[in-house]
């Protein structure tokens, strides 16, 4: 058997679940024969790590719960001994039987030392030991595709749960304001990773309360948004439009005693031009404007085309001829927002907020309404799903793309690589 050190409990944990220990003449360690019936029902959170068991010890079968690690002692040094959530553990299994162990009322706990083959740690260890995008990568060609795409749905699952944290965290902020919390996410993704977090900050900045106040002027509301943003003071002197966006905020900072954004963290380096956060901040101006309830609305949409038509809008005219103030450009032509960018915000806001919705208010039609529209959107196109490509799989929908990234980013990146259909299947390969 290789070194108990070269693996970590974890993985024992996966061999008694899938049951890939040697099964034969098992006994404790003072001698009883063990025969397992059940090894019981995985526990994630706090107690023992398996609940449910069945087990046969000599003549007496036992139902209970089942403790695994790598060593006995470790018992004491968790202080499962003085925890009563323990005092149901039927069999304690070991890789490696150091001390005996105790419930609190001083009766012994029959330890199982098992044991199994040599050949799924050393997968395990490969796996662990890669330096590739993805531990599995030179190996990911020896598992059928179709093992991969069976685990989608359930990956997106977890992708739109994980982010379901995060809503509930900013509604807890916003006093469980739907909408304020929904237009502050909304805002961030439109900054589009470089600028989400100056475009949050805009967004807490301006609440919706007072830009409501303002929805039938979009010039006010560009006012709002770029005053308070800090780009309207990058400049002494400017255009005739600047001048008076200016103007109208310096009524309106007083007004609502408002205070601005740092300018110094928006970021133009890099940036396409129509993806400057001045014509994002305008292109937000219009949708405020041109959808009031937006986020009723969305709900009562159940159609997809109809769901992007409430997103097309376009900055203002000034911006045909400008990406910046003051400098006019070449060439004029509208910066509306294009069919990617609203798909970005559908994938990234929208289908998380119906699915999150949708479990608070009971409603699963909105929960499968989040998973149809990522279904019907078309695969996203970056860096990880490139190189999911090179691996030979061609994801054919947003739901696709987004399950990939799920995978990428919470299992092959931890290296969680047991609990993946693909990892799990490598490593109880045998030659």
């Amino acid at each position: 058997m290789i070194s108990p050190k070269t693996v970590p409990e974890e993985f024992i944990h996966f061999i008694w679940e899938n049951r890939l220990f040697h099964n034969k003449s098992l006994k404790t360690q003072s001698g009883e024969k063990v025969e397992i019936i059940q090894t019981g029902r995985r526990n994630t959170n706090a107690g023992p790590d398996f609940f449910n068991a069945q087990v046969k010890i000599d003549d007496t079968l036992w139902a209970g719960n089942i403790e695994i690690h790598k060593k006995a002692s470790d018992w004491e040094k968790h202080n499962h001994s003085s925890n009563k959530a323990y005092e149901n553990v039927i069999l304690h299994v070991v890789e490696e039987a150091d001390k005996s162990t105790f419930r609190m009322n001083g009766t012994q706990i029959p330890t199982l030392v098992i044991t199994w083959p040599e050949q799924f740690t050393r997968n395990y260890r490969k796996l662990l030991d890669s330096k590739s995008w993805i531990a599995c990568q030179e190996q990911f060609h020896q598992v059928d595709p179709v093992l991969l795409r069976l685990g989608f749905n359930r990956l997106m699952i977890e992708r739109l749960e994980n982010k379901t944290g995060e809503i509930e965290k900013r509604l807890i902020e916003n006093k469980n304001n739907w909408n304020e919390t929904f237009y502050q996410m909304l805002a961030r993704m439109f900054g589009f990773k470089v600028n989400a977090v100056p475009f949050e900050l805009l967004a807490k900045a301006v609440p919706m309360q007072i830009l409501a106040k303002h929805k039938s002027n979009l010039f006010q509301l560009e006012a709002l948004l770029f005053g308070t943003s800090g780009l309207l003071h990058e400049e002494l002197i400017g255009d005739e439009y600047f001048i008076k966006l200016r103007d109208e905020y310096s009524f309106l900072y007083k007004k609502y005693n408002l205070k601005t954004v740092e300018p110094h963290l928006w970021k133009f380096m890099r940036l396409r031009p129509v993806n400057f956060p001045t014509i994002r901040i305008a292109q937000l101006a219009h949708l405020i404007q041109k959808s009031q309830g937006l986020f009723s609305k969305i709900i009562e949409t159940d159609n997809l085309p109809g769901l992007k038509n409430l997103f097309e809008v376009k900055a203002s005219d000034y911006w045909d001829s400008h990406y910046r103030f003051n400098k006019n450009t070449t060439r004029s032509q509208p910066k509306e927002l294009g069919e990617t960018s609203i798909n970005t915000l559908i994938i990234n806001v929208v289908a998380p907020f119906l699915f999150v919705y949708g479990e608070k208010q009971n409603q699963e039609h909105l929960k499968n309404r989040a998973l149809d529209f990522l279904e019907q959107l078309p695969a996203e196109k970056n860096s990880i799903v490139k190189n999911w490509e090179v691996l030979g799989i061609q994801p054919r929908s947003a739901f696709e793309t987004q399950a990939l990234i799920e995978l990428k980013t919470h299992y092959c990146e931890p290296k969680k690589c047991l609990n993946c259909q693909i990892g799990n299947k490598l490593v109880k390969t045998t030659p």
